[in-house]
């Protein structure tokens, strides 16, 4: 069997790059793949990888074009038609999912998509009618992501598979020192890190003002922000922040730096809210690494066990939750090695990238064996 395999290409500013590539590779171990190829007349099964940003316009538009198995890494998909369309398609898109009574809150919609971002609204509209029509199934990475899905068309075939993660050897700690030595942090801290690509959703802000907090009766902290800003008004935002003698900038990691970042830090912020029902590979990479993580108690993270995750409830409560965790981490530092350790073993059960990769075959499979192929 040849699968048609359709992701942003290797190196792209999206996470699900540099997922879809390691995932092409195991699935390449299995059986033949041919990536990228509009054209691929010998593919028995198409698989698309498509996020909530502009990187999988075309591979959105194959995915219509030449229905198959599609991996949906986020289950809203309203920022990506917005920064795609055309108002006149968007409201097209828009009534087509929603109907044309709803068409005056669309256009409402197009008109402050500036704030599409850190307005709820557009995390409510998911957007996903016409893939979930046109797909033959849908793979999702969490619970969260499924019911979005299920809401639209609940005659999908829905199939969730984990978002893998390669488990290796904790790095050496002579090299997570110079890491640290290297960015000017102090050994002896508790190192909190923010990971990733920096947008709002990530409560970046938030997490900053509720370290400060901390740092004001806990002094041996610091915070490590490790990624590139790529909202415009989050990059306005912190660049109004006054330098803190215990907050570190790291942008970008190169792939040898992740791990030795990973290392570094004694806890991961992995907070996503509002959320668009994906599973944050930052987190599973974390939690492999057998690191405390606290993220958002939400669906998408209904599946991670609770000795092995610290949950913040989103909403009011969320900062002072934050805090009470941050203290933990940083008053008991053998529990949240516990945790940590929960989370590494939890990961190398259901998260290893060979486990994920035979999954993901076998839906393949059953989809080219439920429908006849119409070539390009």
């Amino acid at each position: 069997m040849t699968i048609g395999y359709h992701a942003p290409a290797p190196g792209s500013r999206s996470g699900v790059a540099d997922y879809a590539e390691t995932l092409r590779a195991a699935l390449a171990r299995i059986g033949r793949i041919d990536a990228n190829a509009a054209d691929a007349a010998n593919a028995d099964v198409h698989l698309y990888h498509l996020g909530n940003n502009r990187l999988h316009e075309e591979i959105y538009a194959r995915a219509l074009a030449k229905p198959g198995v599609v991996v949906l890494h986020d289950a809203v998909l309203h920022h990506f038609l917005l920064g795609t369309y055309t108002k006149e398609q968007y409201l097209a898109e828009w009534v087509y999912n929603y109907g044309e009574w709803k068409r005056s809150l669309g256009e409402e919609l197009w008109r402050d998509r500036a704030r599409a971002h850190v307005d709820s609204r557009y995390f409510r509209f998911p957007m996903l009618r016409r893939i979930a029509e046109r797909s033959q199934s849908v793979i999702v990475h969490n619970p969260g992501a499924a019911a979005i899905v299920r809401a639209v068309n609940a005659a999908m075939p829905i199939e969730i598979i984990p978002h893998f993660c390669e488990i290796a050897a904790p790095p050496d700690p002579a090299l997570t020192a110079r890491f640290r030595q290297r960015l000017g942090i102090d050994q002896h801290v508790t190192l909190f890190g923010i990971f990733g690509y920096l947008r709002e959703p990530k409560r970046v802000i938030q997490c900053i003002e509720t370290f400060k907090k901390l740092h004001l009766t806990r002094p041996k902290t610091a915070l490590l922000l490790a990624g590139e800003v790529v909202s415009n008004d989050l990059a306005r935002l912190l660049g109004t922040e006054r330098p803190h003698p215990a907050i570190f900038r790291a942008g970008h990691l190169a792939d040898d730096d992740f791990p030795l970042a990973g290392g570094a830090v004694d806890c991961c912020l992995n907070l996503r809210y509002p959320g668009v029902g994906e599973t944050s590979g930052i987190a599973v990479r974390l939690m492999g690494q057998g690191k405390p993580v606290i993220v958002t108690d939400s669906a998408e993270n209904a599946d991670f066990p609770q000795e092995a995750v610290l949950r913040v409830t989103p909403g009011v409560a969320e900062a002072a939750e934050l805090f009470d965790h941050m203290i933990l981490v940083t008053e008991f530092p053998a529990l949240a090695r516990e945790i940590g350790s929960a989370a590494r073993l939890h990961i190398q059960r259901h998260h290893s990238l060979d486990t994920v990769a035979r999954r993901f075959w076998e839906v393949l499979c059953a989809a080219r064996l439920s429908s006849p192929v119409t070539r390009f």
